[in-house]
């Protein structure tokens, strides 16, 4: 046979007339403008005063950042697909804002803010703490979620490490956290010297390291290290028991996560919000976000994004 047939089926090739078809030709340039002006529209930097929240509207498309830490946003390798806490909420809730395809991008989250204001993605959604110092850089939504802190010692936790104050207090203890996350800060806040914290890329590289004896603890969400040491199914590690969260200017310390936005993205962000308002504490979110340890203890209340923004 000397016709080869491509998948498009728009053309046919003849060795013999050296033709190709006029209108297997028309039709294919047709498709491929088609399908380059859908990835175009997805893809590119707004124009002519069009805002972000028109541009995704129209491309049904939107692309979303995160950081591959479970159970906030992570690429479930068993299915291929990113899941976790923040992508499953911004895919409710931005579905009912008429964007169907949600395009994730991942970075070290300690990228996810310039990622953004430089355009790589046009949300961050995972799991992010609003901080006043992060706010000066993004804007964000209403939180999703509030939750406490925790830290993974050694098995029997040897050095009785219960909290920031039990770092503070012994300068021999070395605490791991992950870069750009709010753990180092509060770590800075509690009076723990600087040589005391190592930042790791990632939690697993954390966990290798307080596996082989290159730091005492690490710190993370309460929510976070339930979901580490569930998958690490090791005796040689342990979450610390009667955990004391951080206490900054005479307030405990609860983090609310949210997802984070340009600053010049006012429209979107205030859509966003309308709708994550309605969705937060249904029952669809509720049933949504179980898998991933959440449930009615962790929704935020009325605590709002700009009241985060403006603590000291």
């Amino acid at each position: 046979m000397h016709a080869i047939s491509y998948e498009t089926n728009l053309i046919m090739f003849d060795e013999n007339k050296s033709e190709i078809s006029l209108t297997g030709v028309l039709a294919l340039l047709i498709l491929t403008a088609g399908l380059g002006a859908i990835f175009w529209q997805a893809n590119r930097s707004n124009s002519n005063g069009e805002t972000t929240l028109t541009r995704i509207q129209e491309a049904h498309t939107v692309r979303i950042g995160f950081a591959n830490e479970a159970p906030y946003g992570y690429l479930d390798t068993s299915t291929g697909k990113v899941t976790g806490e923040a992508p499953e909420i911004a895919r409710a809730v931005l579905k009912r804002m008429g964007v169907e395809r949600v395009e994730p991008i991942v970075a070290d989250f300690g990228s996810l803010i310039p990622g953004l204001k430089a355009k790589r993605f046009d949300l961050i959604a995972a799991g992010m703490y609003i901080t006043p110092q992060r706010a000066q850089e993004v804007a964000f939504s209403n939180p999703s979620y509030a939750i406490g802190e925790s830290f993974i010692v050694k098995a029997g936790n040897p050095l009785k490490l219960h909290g920031y104050d039990d770092v503070r207090k012994n300068p021999k203890v070395k605490l791991g956290v992950m870069g750009g996350s709010v753990e180092q800060g509060y770590a800075r806040d509690m009076g723990v010297d600087d040589n005391q914290v190592l930042v790791f890329s990632d939690y697993n590289s954390a966990i290798l390291g307080l596996k082989g004896g290159q730091i005492d603890a690490v710190a993370a969400t309460d929510l976070t290290v339930n979901d580490l040491l569930q998958k690490q199914a090791s005796d040689e590690i342990e979450k610390a028991k009667d955990f004391q969260d951080p206490v900054i200017d005479g307030q405990t310390i609860r983090g609310y996560g949210a997802f984070g936005f340009r600053q010049e993205d006012v429209a979107l962000r205030q859509r966003f919000n309308e709708e994550l308002a309605k969705f937060i504490g249904s029952p669809e979110h509720l049933q949504l976000v179980k898998e991933f340890g959440f449930d009615e203890t962790t929704l935020p209340g009325d605590v709002t994004a700009k009241e985060l923004s403006e603590a000291p």
